[in-house]
């Protein structure tokens, strides 16, 4: 990401480049997963937003027009902001704005070769130096859409239609008349909520404004919100101890606004809570994380990019043995996650999922352990984790103690060989999501016995694989041709 602002150094090559940068989400396969959150009702059919980059330039501006050098798979722009505060100030900001400088769906190219994307903005009446890029790369590789509608049974025809409603809109129609405004004002409509879609707009004032309609609430997706001071931990509280005690899914990534205070709030008001999100809440302390170990009810915890270090995760597996999917990926300052693996293995029997993409210590004594202990595991994500050696037979091992396995991420393990791949096709038959993304050491003969024996298969990804080339990829394709093959490529 750090090479996305300045000159360009890959246009007009195309392709998967070491330096282009490439969110960790492509395709719909990831929301198929059993580790995917539900998605939100009242979510607006325009909002296509699932991850964003911000940018800043040396000098404020008056833009007149923004290029973006698409260099591998363009089209998955959806927006592009301006803020009105100046990132390299030194004072606290004040009076923040956001504006859309422009917004669409994402658009696949007809074809994969590099392209300039300059659209049409909006002139703003403020210089900015502060310029926010939001992606959807998912919608490029698969028509359906992003959002699959829960189905909704209500007693009253009323409260059916106000259900179908987007937050704005129910909050105009609340002041159409004394009915109405009952109707919908009902905490029975606000069950489910998502503010992601408002992040540029949200302050304490309108946290205090939902808090009477909110006391039934059990999911609250705040993702994204607060940053730049338009949250403080003192409207955060006076939220969640009014609304916090029915919650049993939180969802809050990308909330740097949070801090230790706000994880002791979350741990004393939320006592029912099963699933809570701080990815990439790099500016938690680490010994905020400590509050989480309070949660003994939790079964889903999202840790990735955080600085939680080893004694809080250990205490955090200690307590909330119910946890069944964990994502600590890019926590880099766990010190042994063999330790933490053995804990794993020890307290955490029923887990289902676990991310562990670029754990740089995991060992294969700390891997056996674990899918020794957590034979339940279905999905498992070991990319770019540069110290396990199929040599020490611990993928064969793996494959071996975990008949469950639908997902599979061995992404950047160049150790990774024919061996592990046909006794994945031996012991793993409900295979659907396999990476094996950079490995030198895995044939065609391999794939074509995996694909054979693995009929649930969707997904296989090999690319930068050196023997298997694009005829070998256009073969298996014709012959599985309800697979997913990936083959990155660079031009």
């Amino acid at each position: 990401m750090w090479n996305l602002a300045g000159v360009p150094n890959v246009y007009p090559s195309s392709g998967d480049f070491t330096q282009t940068a490439v969110f960790r989400a492509y395709g719909t396969w990831w929301e198929q997963c059993a580790s995917a959150p539900l998605p939100f009702r009242r979510t607006p059919k325009d909002f296509y937003s699932q991850d964003y980059i911000e940018l800043g330039f040396e000098e404020p501006v008056y833009p007149t027009a923004v290029e973006v050098f698409e260099t591998y798979h363009p089209g998955a722009i959806v927006q592009i902001m301006a803020c009105s505060h100046n990132p390299l100030s030194q004072n606290p900001p004040t009076d923040v704005r956001w504006e859309v400088l422009w917004s669409g769906e994402p658009t696949k190219a007809l074809t994969p070769q590099a392209r300039q994307f300059s659209p049409k903005i909006k002139h703003i009446n403020f210089p900015t130096n502060l310029l926010r890029l939001e992606v959807n790369s998912p919608l490029l590789f698969s028509p359906s859409p992003l959002l699959t509608p829960l189905p909704i049974f209500r007693p009253q025809l009323i409260q059916l239609i106000l259900s179908h409603l987007t937050l704005p809109d129910l909050c105009c129609l609340a002041q159409t008349c004394k009915l109405l405004h009952q109707h919908c004002c009902d905490p029975l409509q606000y069950t489910q909520l998502s503010l992601q879609p408002y992040w540029a707009r949200l302050s304490d004032a309108s946290l205090g404004h939902l808090q009477s309609r909110c006391t039934l609430l059990q999911r609250l997706n705040l993702s994204w919100t607060g940053n730049r001071g338009a949250l403080t931990l003192t409207g955060f509280s006076s939220f969640m101890r009014a609304c916090g005690s029915s919650l049993v899914c939180l969802e809050m990534s990308c909330c740097h606004f949070l801090n230790e205070g706000c994880l002791e709030v979350i741990s004393q008001t939320c006592p029912a809570l099963q699933e809570l999100n701080l990815s990439s809440c790099d500016r938690l302390p680490p010994q905020a994380f400590t509050h989480i170990s309070k949660l003994t009810l939790l079964r889903r915890l999202v840790l990735y990019r955080t600085k939680i270090e080893q004694t809080a995760i250990l205490s955090i597996l200690t307590f909330c043995t119910e946890m069944r999917h964990l994502n600590l990926g890019s926590c880099l300052r766990i010190d042994d996650y063999d330790v933490v693996s053995s804990m794993m293995a020890a307290r955490c029997r029923s887990m289902r999922s676990l991310d562990l993409w670029r754990c740089r210590n995991l060992t294969d004594r700390g891997l056996t352990e674990l899918v020794s202990g957590c034979r339940m595991l279905e999905e498992l994500d070991l990319g770019w984790c540069p110290t396990l050696q199929s040599s020490t037979g611990c993928f064969q091992q793996l494959a071996r103690c975990l008949p469950r396995l639908r997902k599979l991420f061995l992404t950047a393990n160049r150790t990774v060989c024919d061996s592990d791949v046909e006794e994945l096709a031996s012991c793993c038959p409900s295979l659907q999501h396999l990476d094996i993304l950079g490995t030198r050491l895995v044939s065609a003969a391999s794939l074509k016995k995996l694909l054979q024996s693995c009929p649930r298969l969707v997904l296989l990804d090999v690319s930068f694989c050196s023997q298997i080339d694009t005829r070998v990829v256009q073969e298996l394709s014709s012959l599985f041709p309800k697979v997913a093959i990936k083959k990155s490529f660079t031009q």
